[in-house]
């Protein structure tokens, strides 16, 4: 029954991605319909840069449950957040310690959660990366 099911489950798969390759085709447009890259980039939801030392937080840390950078989850999108605000010691103080005690009402009535346990550096880190995020 187990290897019945796996070939069921195998044969679906391999249908569902068109089956492999044709053989003596070289041209793959003559099969394929045009597609316009622009418009599926334009589309596409962003992620968070881990190169950068913002992004290795943000993923580091459970940030991405609330929060996404193109849409709004529970929280705003931090290119929301990027658009709202303006980079500068006092603003990037002023978020890094609302993620660090939490806040309502900014973004709605839904709490953001505290993150004590996060250091203020690492708190502004995180902001001056979400602040570089605008669309």
């Amino acid at each position: 029954m187990k290897k019945v099911f796996g070939m069921l489950l195998i044969a679906a798969v391999f249908s569902a991605c068109g089956g492999g390759s044709k053989s003596g085709s070289s041209d793959s447009s003559a099969t394929a319909p045009a597609t316009d890259t622009s418009a599926m980039a334009a589309t596409a939801s962003r992620t968070i840069d881990t190169t950068q030392a913002g992004g290795k937080l943000i993923a580091k840390n459970d940030c991405l449950t609330c929060h996404k950078v193109d849409s709004k989850v529970v929280g705003p999108a931090y290119a929301d957040v990027a658009k709202k605000y303006t980079a500068s010691d006092a603003v990037i103080d002023t978020l890094a310690s609302k993620i660090i005690k939490g806040g309502k009402g900014n973004w709605g009535e839904v709490a953001m959660t505290p993150h004590a346990a996060l250091s203020m550096d690492d708190a502004k880190t995180i902001v001056k990366y979400i602040l570089t995020l605008k669309k």
